[in-house]
């Protein structure tokens, strides 16, 4: 199991003294914040792509670099790239930059994001969205895979021997999670390639998420990538703790009550009895998250936001002290205990190297692709995902 931290890096009034960083105050804080979480023991820290207030972060790989070189450990990630709305040319070439800058340690949460306006300001059609991560996605998978692409689709430029720089490193592309919190057609398109699917399960009930997961699963298997158990499945979890439950709910409420994301909708304790945030002590916190794979299954990620809604950084750093040195311990401890011996562990650069060269790697299309069905066993299959393969692109 992985566990870290993810951010969606808001820029928001504290509600208790009504002072709002800067933006350079709030970069550097989430500078600070990765590198405390790799000091603590935490293995990830992802942080999300925005383009518009109270957001400040709209280049992920920027930032991300910058806490590579001030980190040796730390797998570094994103919480959303927006497949939609960046050209995967540039995803690919900026990723694998990204993983030369951090010797490997990187992988890639693609998703459509949940900004409408961010489709014009980039000149596409939020209408098309699945259709652009469909398309932009199969011309990535080829990019990071093929030395000299021959292109063409919908909503881009051909490519003619177009060859990406620099080539991935290790010969091995990033691993990639598909995150979504609502589209089957995302579960659909993670199962297809053997890729992981991350439910950012952080606004809804279980049961969506459950059966967000439970049909990504039994689609990884369909395509021949593994039994269902075998899917890499990653969560997504929001804390606020105080070894005194009761200070925990006093200190938490205004910044909840304010938040800019889900302010002033459903109570604190609504919000709790629905989604997985959990405000009290530590042990409470340790027993709903150990309790995470009775709804979901064995899964290999668990990711934290602990540094929203204007929360100040002191505070941060003292919830990233309790779930280093409290909380992980022991969630290990006990998401270790009967665990299946054929649940694989979450993916790392080196694991999947070496599984490179076994050739071991998922293959597109699993058993489909592998087996060449014939054109009347693909038509008969293409409500069932093989929209993902060749079929998605022109001359592909």
């Amino acid at each position: 199991m992985q566990f870290g931290l993810f951010t969606v890096s808001d820029v928001t009034e504290d509600p208790t003294t009504h002072r709002t960083p800067s933006e350079a105050e709030r970069i550097q804080d989430v500078l600070t914040i990765a590198q405390h979480a790799e000091e603590v023991g935490l293995d990830v820290f992802a942080l999300g792509e925005h383009h518009n207030p109270p957001f400040f972060s709209s280049s992920p790989t920027t930032t991300l670099a910058y806490i590579a070189a001030k980190t040796e450990n730390l797998i570094l990630s994103t919480s959303t790239t927006l497949i939609t709305t960046n050209d995967p040319v540039k995803i690919a070439e900026d990723f694998a930059m990204l993983q030369h800058v951090a010797g490997g340690r990187v992988d890639v949460m693609l998703g459509r994001g949940n900004t409408g306006p961010v489709y014009p300001w980039f000149g596409q059609d939020i209408r098309q969205g699945i259709p652009l991560a469909i398309e932009n996605y199969n011309l990535l998978h080829r990019l990071w895979r093929e030395d000299f692409v021959d292109w063409q689709g919908e909503f881009r430029m051909p490519l003619q021997g177009f060859q990406s720089t620099p080539r991935p490193l290790d010969g091995t592309p990033p691993f990639v999670w598909h995150g979504s919190i609502r589209s089957p057609e995302i579960a659909e398109q993670a199962a297809y390639y053997g890729d992981g699917f991350f439910a950012n399960n952080i606004f809804w009930p279980k049961e969506h998420y459950q059966r967000l997961i439970e049909y990504y699963r039994r689609r990884f298997e369909f395509y021949g990538h593994g039994t269902a158990a075998q899917a890499i499945v990653g969560l997504g979890g929001q804390v606020f703790m105080n070894a005194n439950s009761q200070d925990a709910v006093r200190q938490f409420r205004p910044y909840f009550d304010n938040a800019p994301v889900y302010g002033h909708g459903p109570s604190l304790e609504e919000f709790t009895e629905m989604t997985p945030l959990t405000v009290g002590s530590p042990q409470q916190v340790i027993d709903r998250y150990a309790a995470m794979r009775d709804h979901f299954g064995d899964y290999q990620r668990q990711l934290f936001l602990v540094d929203h809604a204007g929360l100040p950084l002191k505070t941060v750093l003292e919830q990233i002290d309790i779930l280093g040195g409290e909380v992980v311990p022991q969630l290990r401890k006990e998401l270790a205990q009967n665990r299946p011996a054929e649940v694989p562990d979450a993916p790392t650069h080196a694991a999947r190297v070496a599984a490179n060269a076994r050739g071991e790697l998922p293959v597109a299309g699993g058993t489909l692709e592998r087996e060449a069905t014939a054109t009347a066993s693909t038509a008969s299959t293409a409500s069932t995902g093989s929209a993902f393969g060749p079929a998605a692109t022109k001359g592909n």
